[in-house]
């Protein structure tokens, strides 16, 4: 079976001169970036290897992630990687990365076992504690907290189902 792939960040720029790299999430994911992830980054240069391993990864207080890659030993090697992007194993990446996954998530329909059909996903929100899914339909809108206790499990095809805590169905509950 053949290996996918999913791009995760982007290098912004060289950090220091021990050829460490500042990177930011890419397609509105999380940080996924993590150390002893095994990364590519693309597009390659012409010799030497694409594939690097995260060998540390901290924040740099500015939204980006500090990340040390093998092979990348200097200032000069690090500022060759800026405006590339480091590519990982979908096998690598968090099982629930779906959950937060605005390109998948957008225009998906969202049900209710109790309420019904809610609407489509229009946004995904980024939150310090979880994300946020907007879903508008029908109803109106309604803010859904991306939680085990609301959404159990996103399947690969068909309605999102979700358990809308009560107070949070659209127009204050009044269907």
């Amino acid at each position: 079976m053949r290996e996918r792939y999913r791009t995760i960040a982007r290098v912004a720029k060289a950090h220091g001169r021990r050829g460490e790299v500042v990177t930011v999430s890419v397609h509105g994911l999380p940080s996924l970036v993590r150390e002893g992830l095994e990364v590519a980054v693309v597009p390659p240069e012409l010799a030497g290897s694409r594939w690097h391993v995260v060998t540390s990864c901290g924040t740099d207080d500015r939204g980006g992630q500090l990340v040390a890659l093998s092979g990348v030993g200097d200032i000069a090697s690090a500022e060759a990687l800026v405006g590339k992007f480091l590519l990982a194993r979908r096998d690598d990446l968090p099982a629930d990365l779906e959950l937060h996954d605005p390109r998948a998530l957008i225009g998906r329909e969202v049900v209710d076992g109790r309420l019904g059909e809610l609407g489509a996903i229009a946004e995904v929100m980024r939150g310090p504690a979880n994300d946020v899914w907007v879903v508008r339909g029908p109803a109106g809108e309604t803010l859904l907290p991306v939680v085990e206790e609301v959404v159990g499990e996103v399947p690969d095809q068909g309605p999102i189902v979700v358990r809308v805590p009560a107070g949070l169905e659209p127009d204050g509950g009044a269907r």
